[in-house]
């Protein structure tokens, strides 16, 4: 397979959002009306911050030296050996204080908050990254933090909820629909539909009513901007493709959106998502939306969306916490249609095979929601042959998946 050619310029191949937040049809604002003038001041918050070097300079201290950016990027000789690819680099995210990708995120969102004067923060989780990436940094900057989830990832996520409690969060349970993520995000939204004056929500992917989804991805785009200089510091001339898991999008725009804006490159590498197939694309259990799913409206935004005839969101399912939710980000759903990156389904036993293979051949233990990634390079090591050469964004570790895994009969 060969990469596809970058055009001249990189805003001639890829410019989103436009000024209303939308990704071609993808995205916007569809909140009750009593949300958009927090919306509207958020947005204008945020335009200010990212004109002020102070808010960017301190922004880069506590990613350097809070978070211990930059993460590394790994070569793995020995995964490559057993998938049949001659490179595999691996973006270390999991390596970051609190062990995945989403602190990247709260740092920038806690900052805002602080900086627009709001002292409480609420946030949804699924597989409870997010929660405590939020409830730390909430500790760290003094703020009052309130994480939804739902009760079905209480459960699977124990230890990450025991993580949020004692870094002072309040844990709100969810018990509405599947106990899962989406149901956290509705009760966070109606939450903060209550408590605008005083609370800012910091929401974890790049979902949501805009300007969350550009906001959120600028904040994660380090990953990919990092692999770029990295690459070029190891003088890494050519990669073939550049892989990352999707549920809501998060780790994945935030790699692949400064590859789209990479000038330098005579070549793109193939960016591509990997979704939550679950037990099986021909199922209806699964959380494949950009795969299975139709456009549709929900949490605050237009998108691919898995719902039913009347368009109401369906039950999403995974393995992976993290990824079993019923929409993508509206950035994904346009990036898909423009043909930019494409996006597999990886099913719940292909994530665990690809899990256990890591652990065992580089001594990594990945998040589940990784594990999707790293299970698409036995189909790239066909693809591409034994030369190939495949950047994997490991978004996270795996030690808040020991249970799940362990059910799953891996380990003994």
């Amino acid at each position: 397979m060969s990469a596809d050619p970058l055009l001249p310029s990189a805003e001639l191949a890829y410019s989103a959002p436009d000024a209303a937040g939308f990704y071609g049809p993808y995205g916007g604002t569809f909140v009750p009306e009593t949300v958009v003038p927090a919306l509207a001041e958020l947005a204008a918050a945020y335009e200010e911050a990212q004109a002020d070097a102070s808010f960017a300079g301190e922004l880069a201290y506590l990613l350097r030296d809070y978070v211990g950016r930059p993460s590394p990027l790994y070569r793995a000789d020995r995964l490559a050996e057993a998938v049949g690819l001659g490179a595999v680099w691996l973006k270390r995210e999991d390596l970051n204080h609190t062990g995945a990708h989403k602190i990247n995120n709260t740092i920038g969102q806690c900052l805002l908050a602080r900086r627009m004067g709001k002292r409480r923060v609420i946030a949804e989780t699924g597989a409870g990254q997010h929660g405590v990436a939020t409830a730390t940094t909430a500790a760290l900057m003094g703020l009052e933090c309130a994480v939804f989830m739902g009760t079905e990832d209480i459960r699977r996520q124990a230890l990450n909820v025991y993580k949020m409690r004692l870094l002072g969060a309040e844990v709100v349970p969810v018990p509405d629909g599947a106990g899962t993520l989406a149901d956290a995000v509705t009760a966070a939204l109606r939450h903060w539909v209550e408590r605008v004056e005083d609370t800012f929500y910091v929401i974890g992917s790049v979902v949501g009513p805009h300007p969350y989804p550009a906001m959120v991805r600028d904040f994660q785009a380090i990953i990919g901007t990092e692999t770029i200089a990295q690459l070029a510091e190891k003088e890494i001339a050519h990669v073939d493709a550049v892989v990352a898991c999707v549920g809501g999008g998060s780790n994945a725009i935030g790699m692949f959106y400064p590859f789209l804006h990479d000038v330098s490159a005579d070549r793109r590498p193939a960016l591509i998502g990997a979704e939550a197939a679950g037990l099986g694309l021909e199922t209806d259990k699964h959380g494949a939306a950009l795969t299975k799913g139709q456009p549709g409206v929900m949490h605050g935004f237009y998108s691919y969306l898995l719902q039913d005839d009347a368009g109401n969101p369906l039950e999403a399912y995974s393995i992976s916490a993290g990824l079993d939710y019923p929409g993508v980000g509206p950035e994904h759903s346009y990036l898909k249609d423009s043909g930019l990156v494409r996006y597999e389904g990886v099913t719940d036993a292909e994530a665990i095979e690809a899990f256990a293979l890591l652990t065992r051949t580089e001594g990594i233990i990945p998040a589940i929601e990784s594990s999707h990634a790293l299970a698409l390079l036995p189909r790239l090591a066909a693809e591409l042959g034994p030369e190939g050469v495949v950047v994997v964004n490991v978004s996270g570790r795996g030690d808040k998946d020991m249970d799940i895994v362990r059910e799953a009969g891996l380990g003994g």
